[in-house]
């Protein structure tokens, strides 16, 4: 039944293969702590002191509250669908409270480090290192998701107007306008891998390819972001950070945080909302190590 949700949430639910991963772990996991396979779970056996016990195992094991909180949802979601097609009396994850996190603040890349990977890229004069560029920039001047970059077509590219359209969560369509410089990028690498693959223009053709011509992975891109943010940062790197970089810094120039909503493709204001609080603990820091009545000031009135 498991196979048969799964099956569901991909295709009425649209979500993606990144999600439909996590979820196929997290129900298998909860069988496992049950002791019973996933293709044997019987939802009449299963009780809300069940899923209390794997809440706590899993802290126990050192999960963090947002991991278990997540893992819950998954559970969550399905009991709903277990209702729904009535092969559940009751949703024994309803009482179930997840438990408390901090939200702490958006992990961002500083302009120096960007500035740092756009020198190195001048030296980029081959397939892999011209693509592993573009990836970084493309992150960081739009601000897609990891999934959303893997789904690009070349269709969803218009070099004439500067603009992408990309597919987020639940394949909810946005169009995010870039720049002259990432546009020279594109052509560049567009060029680049059509010789070197033998391609010819197809809007269906996936943009970003390996090194056989094949799809990039969510792995690849994961791998190949922290190897090349590596090189210029020491603290958290992933395609995400990138991301939080891209409203982080879009918010430091001026723009409205509405604005930055629509192009990120949040669902709600309070999602964007976070980056405010990032720069306004920037602006206190700043605050503190400049101004001479600062209470951390080099010339603070306290001796």
């Amino acid at each position: 039944m498991i196979d048969k949700f799964l099956e569901y949430i991909r295709i009425e639910r649209r979500y993606s293969d990144y999600t439909l991963k996590a979820y196929e772990q997290d129900l298998s996991e909860f069988c496992s702590f049950l002791h019973v396979a996933p293709d044997a779970f019987d939802a009449s056996l299963a009780t809300q002191d069940d899923v209390r016990l794997w809440m706590v195992e899993m802290l126990d094991n050192g999960l963090t509250p947002r991991t278990v909180k997540r893992k819950l949802s998954a559970l969550r979601s399905y009991y709903k669908y277990l209702l729904r097609i009535g092969l559940a009396e009751k949703d024994i994850t309803r009482a179930v409270i997840a438990p408390k996190m901090d939200k702490p603040l958006p992990v961002f890349f500083k302009d120096s480090d960007m500035k740092k990977v756009e020198e190195t890229m001048r030296y980029a004069d081959d397939f892999e290192s011209i693509r592993d560029n573009l990836v970084i920039e493309m992150l960081y001047q739009t601000g897609m998701r990891r999934a959303e970059i893997l789904r690009l077509r070349d269709g969803d590219l218009d070099l004439h107007q500067c603009q992408v359209r990309i597919f987020g969560k639940r394949r909810k369509e946005r169009i995010v306008p870039f720049g002259e410089n990432l546009k020279l990028l594109i052509s560049d690498y567009i060029s680049l891998r059509n010789e070197k693959f033998g391609l010819l223009l197809n809007a269906d053709q996936p943009f970003f390819l390996n090194n056989k011509g094949l799809p990039l992975s969510h792995e690849n891109i994961y791998t190949l972001v922290t190897r090349r943010m590596g090189e210029v940062a020491k603290q958290k790197r992933s395609p995400h950070v990138l991301r939080h970089t891209f409203a982080t810094t879009m918010l430091n120039n001026g723009a409205d945080i509405n604005t930055i909503k629509t192009l990120m493709g949040h669902a709600s204001l309070s999602a964007t909302q976070v980056y405010t609080h990032t720069t306004f603990q920037q602006l206190n820091e700043a605050y503190k190590k400049a101004h001479p009545r600062a209470i951390n000031g080099k010339n603070s009135l306290k001796k």
